[in-house]
């Protein structure tokens, strides 16, 4: 007769902020928006009960690329616009991880411009989070691809003459499968656009407004003009989200738009299956035939 195991199955950890927190502190500018982007990945980790080591955030060059620091989970610091790349490379090696960008809107629109609607047309499952202020914030105040006309800086002293880019209506345009714009001074409501976007399996694209405090204070003029995305909007209907991007009366925070379609990764293993009925050799296979 057999003796009952009386060994009790142990509780799962269950993690706080405390445990995704690396030690760093952050040294952005008291105010910075970037602190409130700080706080909601967080929660969004203590959320989902992440072990920080199923979880890799990349970033480029900038004031809110230092994020991945602050984190206990896997980070890489990368150069200069090429976060989006370093993040695709990441998750093709290994799918089960959970991968999210973090980046400024000088990294991710001037130089790293050209990787967003590649990234954008491959659905690939990553989490893209640009910390969006309107201006260059590590180098000093220069206007960034987002500035908006007329705005005077140290090197437009006569205000810029550059038209700034519309990253929803762009990212829209070129095929991301969730789009979303959210304001780093509601946690509640940023930390929810982050868990949907993690959540999305394949491209999300989030832009947060996140005030520089520093050279180019926008806390006393986009609250009046942020504005929640009405509640009957159509997240499926493509031409109502770019409707609501292109509206310049209104700073619209919310999922603009949201659709399910086979991502770069289940892309990718389909093919693999497919070339093994031919008996076409892995890459492990392969290597073996030339040693």
């Amino acid at each position: 007769m057999s003796v009952p195991d009386k060994r009790e199955t142990p509780e799962p950890l269950v993690r706080t902020a405390k445990d995704y927190k690396s030690g760093n502190d952050p040294i952005w500018c008291p105010g910075c928006g970037d602190y409130g982007v700080l706080a909601s990945l967080y929660d969004m980790l203590v959320a989902h009960n992440y072990d920080p080591k199923d979880v890799v955030v990349v970033s480029g060059i900038g004031c809110s690329s230092r994020l991945p620091g602050f984190l206990t989970t896997y980070g890489f610091h990368g150069v200069h616009g090429r976060a989006l790349p370093i993040a695709m490379g990441v998750k093709l090696a290994n799918p089960q991880l959970s991968v999210i960008v973090t980046g400024g809107d000088g990294d991710g629109f001037a130089i790293g411009g050209g990787h967003i609607p590649h990234m954008c047309r491959r659905n690939a499952d990553l989490t893209y989070i640009v910390m969006d202020n309107e201006i260059y914030g590590l180098t000093k105040g220069q206007i960034s691809p987002t500035s908006p006309i007329g705005l005077d800086t140290g090197t437009t002293p006569l205000g810029s003459i550059e038209r700034p880019i519309n990253p929803i209506a762009m990212t829209l345009i070129y095929g991301a499968t969730f789009v979303a714009r959210t304001y780093s001074g509601k946690r509640p409501d940023m930390t929810k656009i982050f868990i949907k976007g993690i959540d999305h399996k394949g491209f999300s694209f989030i832009d947060v407004y996140s005030p520089c405090i520093t050279f180019y204070d926008t806390y006393k003029t986009w609250p009046q003009k942020i504005a929640p995305i009405p509640e009957d909007h159509d997240v499926t209907d493509l031409q109502a989200a770019l409707k609501l991007a292109m509206d310049t009366e209104k700073m619209y925070v919310g999922i603009f738009y949201q659709k399910e379609e086979p991502t770069l990764e289940q892309q990718q293993e389909q093919m693999h299956s497919e070339s093994m009925k031919y008996g076409v050799p892995t890459m492990e296979n392969f290597y073996e035939m030339f040693r």
